[in-house]
């Protein structure tokens, strides 16, 4: 399998669900702004939407793909699907209880994830409502992180890479048709979030079919709970759901605190996540996504140099993906806000604010990107104690961090300190996978940091130019105009800094990997 070809796959599946993910949130941005109600949707949505990332993108496929991976390899299809069958019984009947328990005490959740809105009017009331109505989504999302898991060990990325892109279709067709003819127009949201989910399971059917692993969900939780594979996912799962969700988790902490900093603070925070997910998504999941596989299988196969291998390609293309895009949200963050949200009843103010909150996960995008690649690094090898270890320490790391920022930067401290706390997640990964022999780098590093110092420099010189020079929230009034700079400042950017990188003699032949 030619890596760089699937995650050009993954990726470009991907880009095309984060611009969707855009098209929505320049969509709500235009018809609700940043105020109480979408204040009260983004706390809403944060419950399904953080369980989405502990199972889509973080604990269940760290802990299942390798198993999966090895049921496989070793115990041939028979065994395999049993394997798939007994989990997906076993996480249907779990969630549906845990969605009921979800409705029934919604209040309760609201008020531990934002216990501020109560001072927002109806805020609160509205998010309560809105959970009621998004909490099954974690029904039809797990199941879907089961069948992405699947359908990626099988090397069909394609559909898992794809799903999203419906959720976010959903959401479009609820801002635009829907929500204009509803009482409350910003319910039309939650509705959206229940008819993605779905979606997004059905759409991979197809696939598992053409593998003959169409899950079978029975009426016997208990027997499929008993199954030796399934009892293994989920020993290595529950700490592994802390491990890899570090960020989520203090993100939800952070919603509590920007809850208690005014109206517009959470919704903030909200749009400048949408932006600095759009790299996190194509670099970090995509790379996570297409290695996770192949690491479970060197390590299966007791392929030590390969399995090394494989880590330092992927953290090569890390940075030299990742390291622009941090500039780019640094530097550059007024522009992207402001040509991308800054309609209808997004105002000036929160160009402003979003901008700064983006910036501040600039300072931290390359440590949020690699944890993806370097978490997989432990769990491929099943190694759970490790990661948890240093989640800890990276929690309490972070609150200490809101502690000192908060007072300093407002809502822009919250994202500081998660990026930060990233950084720092990374780091330790890093230095635990190089002490235990798992990872050795390849030569050529010293060369290829030189080389990236020098584009990055540049580039940052350059976008800092043209984000002063041009009055970005002035331009409201000429948006055509608007659109077609920004255009042409990302191509004249990205032009730029691979042009420099040529001229420094970078050598981007190393990046066409082929594995088993």
């Amino acid at each position: 399998m030619n890596l760089f070809r699937a995650l050009l796959t993954v990726s470009g599946f991907t880009l095309l669900s984060r611009v969707t993910g855009l098209a929505r949130e320049t969509l709500i941005a235009r018809a609700f702004g940043a105020s109480q109600f979408t204040d009260a949707f983004y706390v809403a949505f944060r419950i399904p939407n953080l369980l989405r990332r502990i199972s889509a993108e973080g604990a269940f496929s760290q802990a299942f793909v390798p198993i999966l991976a090895e049921f496989k390899n070793q115990k041939g299809h028979d065994a395999t699907r049993a394997l798939v069958d007994a989990m997906s019984t076993v996480l249907a009947w779990t969630l549906a209880i845990l969605s009921l328990l979800g409705i029934v005490g919604a209040s309760w959740v609201v008020l531990v994830v934002a216990s501020g809105l109560q001072a927002e009017g109806e805020a609160f009331r509205l998010a309560v409502v809105m959970t009621r109505i998004m909490f099954p989504y974690i029904v039809f999302i797990s199941l879907t992180s089961l069948a992405s898991g699947v359908l990626n060990t099988y090397k069909l990325f394609s559909l898992p890479a794809f799903a999203p892109v419906l959720l976010n279709v959903s959401f479009i067709a609820a801002a635009v048709f829907v929500a204009p003819h509803m009482k409350q127009p910003v319910y039309a949201l939650a509705w959206a979030v229940i008819v993605g989910g779905v979606l997004q399971f059905i759409v991979q059917l197809p696939g598992l079919k053409k593998i003959d692993m169409m899950p079978r969900i029975t009426m016997r939780p208990v027997a499929a709970l008993a199954h030796r594979g399934v009892k293994r996912v989920l020993a290595k799962m529950v700490p592994a759901m802390f491990a890899v969700s570090v960020a989520q988790i203090s993100l939800i902490i952070n919603t509590n605190i920007a809850s208690r900093l005014g109206a517009g603070a959470v919704s903030w925070i909200n749009y400048a996540d949408r932006l600095m997910e759009f790299p996190t998504a194509l670099l970090g999941v995509a790379l996570g996504t297409i290695l996770l596989p192949s690491l479970s299988k060197a390590h299966v196969d007791a392929d030590t140099n390969e399995y090394s291998a494989l880590l330092d390609w992927g953290l090569r293309v890390t940075f030299l993906l990742a390291a622009p895009s941090a500039i780019a949200l640094f530097f550059f963050a007024e522009p992207l806000t402001a040509t991308l949200f800054h309609y209808g009843l997004f105002n000036g103010r929160s160009v402003v604010m979003v901008g700064r909150a983006l910036a501040a996960y600039g300072v931290g995008l390359v440590g949020l990107i690699l944890i993806k690649i370097l978490a997989p690094g432990f769990y491929a090898r099943q190694d759970i104690k490790t990661p948890v270890k240093i989640g800890v320490a990276v929690l309490v790391a972070t609150q200490v961090g809101n502690y000192v920022f908060v007072p300093i930067f407002a809502h822009a401290g919250l994202t500081l300190s998660v990026g930060l706390g990233a950084c720092m997640n990374a780091l330790l990964l890093f230095i635990g996978l190089r002490r235990r022999g798992i990872y050795s780098p390849l030569p050529g590093w010293t060369v290829f940091f030189v080389q990236l110092l020098g584009a990055c420099l540049v580039l940052a010189g350059t976008m800092h130019w043209f984000a002063i020079n041009f009055d970005w929230i002035g331009m409201r009034r000429e948006p055509f105009m608007r659109i077609a700079l920004l255009g042409a400042c990302l191509v004249l950017f990205a032009a730029l800094y691979f042009g420099m990188l040529w001229l420094m003699g970078f050598k981007y032949a190393y990046f066409k990997r082929r594995t088993k």
